[in-house]
């Protein structure tokens, strides 16, 4: 089983929204199976609460489930747990690092560093700037790309 790993924040706007989408793809794709996926923040201050209202927003007007989706802190153990720890911007990043106490087994980047032609490289935090819209195609876009990695690296095929 191929496990995945969403991180932001406050685990309520861009890693669930990241986690519900690359669910829909995966399950799309008849690979349900394969793959466990979840999402966790940095801070410990939403933990137990469901996505932003914006993120449950733009993936219903999309078709995107966020049933059952729940925030959570990220534990040290995540980062031995999950295959691929995919971070929404640098300061996730960063925040990744402080938890880990040894070299990752893990691979540890972020979403954007999927899409080579995007100039933002920084999925920004639409709970401060409120623009849902444009994190949902910067994650989507993410998220597809991820997605082809990750079934190249394992050999998938549909």
């Amino acid at each position: 089983m191929i496990t995945v790993l969403f991180v932001c924040l406050g685990n309520i706007c861009r890693s669930p929204m990241a986690e519900a989408i690359f669910r829909e793809l995966v399950k799309k794709e008849g690979m349900e199976s394969k793959f466990r996926i979840d999402s966790a923040g940095l801070g410990n201050w939403h933990a137990g609460d469901s996505p932003h209202q914006g993120t449950r927003n733009i993936l219903r007007k999309n078709q995107i489930s966020s049933e059952g989706i729940v925030a959570r802190q990220i534990t040290a153990t995540d980062l031995t747990n999950f295959d691929y720890i995919i971070a929404m911007d640098d300061d996730n990043i960063e925040g990744i690092r402080k938890l880990q106490k040894a070299e990752p087994t893990s691979f540890v980047g972020k979403l954007l560093d999927f899409v080579d032609e995007e100039v933002e490289k920084n999925v920004p935090d639409p709970y401060y700037t409120g623009n849902f819209e444009v994190v949902y195609e910067l994650v989507t876009k993410g998220c597809e790309l991820l997605l082809e990695k990750i079934k190249a690296e394992h050999n998938i095929r549909q």
